[in-house]
Parts: structure tokens; sequence; C-alpha cells
């Protein structure tokens, strides 16, 4: 009876340690935000961010966790020196006087124990709207490599350059962006 008493409250002090908020910090060399649009019907165009960091705060039995990220704006990699000056200026990012993007979330989606989405809000030239990040892939599990707990996420959402004062050139240049967001990061 002893050894059963003894197995119940192991099991119980495990579940509560697993219960626990997990923190997360971003991997910056596997986590690049890429956005594309269409550029005058001709095609889609493909830039990312260079520089990210944040932390994602996880408590994955409870269904409740936390994000946020900063992103440097002065980051942008179009793939061309002279375009990402362009971009940067008063017109689309204003870098001069908004050097940083940021998401903050509260509120993670669950189906199941599987992480689906993310509403937050996302911050351009300072302004702040909500935008709701759909998780197409999610996994935790050891770090082969780096023998850390780590977790990644794909994530994808839509949102409007004019919502954020970025609209020049729309529709011509569409004012619908597509952000695709590969995320990966090790536990604190």
């Amino acid at each position: 009876m002893k050894k059963l008493i003894a197995l119940t409250l192991a099991a119980s002090f495990s579940s509560i340690a697993f219960a626990a908020p997990e923190t997360y910090i971003l991997d910056t060399h596997h986590t690049k935000p890429r956005f594309e649009y269409n550029h005058m019907g001709f095609s889609t165009q493909v830039s990312r961010f260079d520089t990210v960091t944040g932390k994602i705060t996880l408590d994955r039995a409870a269904h409740t966790g936390s994000v946020e990220v900063s992103i440097d704006a002065t980051s942008v990699n179009t793939g061309y020196p002279l375009f990402n000056g362009h971009i940067q200026g008063e017109d689309f990012f204003d870098t001069a006087k908004y050097p940083t993007l940021t998401y903050q979330s509260s509120k993670l989606k669950f189906e199941g124990d599987k992480l689906v989405g993310v509403e937050g809000n996302l911050t351009i030239k300072g302004i702040t709207r909500p935008v709701t990040l759909n998780v197409t892939s999610f996994m935790c599990m050891p770090h082969p490599m780096l023998k850390k707990d780590a977790c990644g996420a794909n994530a994808t959402a839509q949102i409007k350059r004019s919502d954020f004062n970025m609209g020049k050139y729309a529709p011509l240049v569409s004012d619908e962006v597509t952000l695709s967001i590969p995320v990966e990061s090790l536990k604190q």
C-alpha cells in the first residue's frame, strides 16, 4: 500500500512539474520572418527580416502562454541593398522613426494538445492592429545537437499594408501581404 501511495505522489508531482509554464528564447539563426506581396501582377516578391529577438512562454498542459517578438526593421533583406534602403523610407517602414516592429500575444489557441493559432497585436510604424497567426506546424522535443529542450513552429497571417500607413503604390503593388514566420526556440 505504501508503494502505491508513493507512486501516486510521484506521478502527481511529475504532472505538476510538467504543467508549469516554460520559457523559450527565440533562436535568432532559425527565426526569420518573411513577407510576400504581388508586384504589379508580374510576380510574388519575398523578403525577410534578419534580426529577430523574443520569447515564448508556454504551458502545454494548461493550453496557455504568451509570445513577445521584436523585429529590427533595419534588418529587412530584399536581396537588393538599394531596395532595402527604399522600403526603410517614410513611405514604408520609416525605420528612422520606427526601427522596431513588435508582436505581442497572451492568447494561444489549441485544438486538443496541438497549438493552432496565436491571437495578438502587431505594431508597425507606431500603429497597433490585431493579427491572428495560423500555426501550420508545431513541435517540442529535445534539440538533437544542442541537448536542450526546443520548440518550433511555422505560422502565417494576412495583413494589409495600408492598415499600417504603408499603402504607397497600392493596388498596383498589392495592399495584401502574406507573413510567413518560421520559429525555433530554446528552453531558457
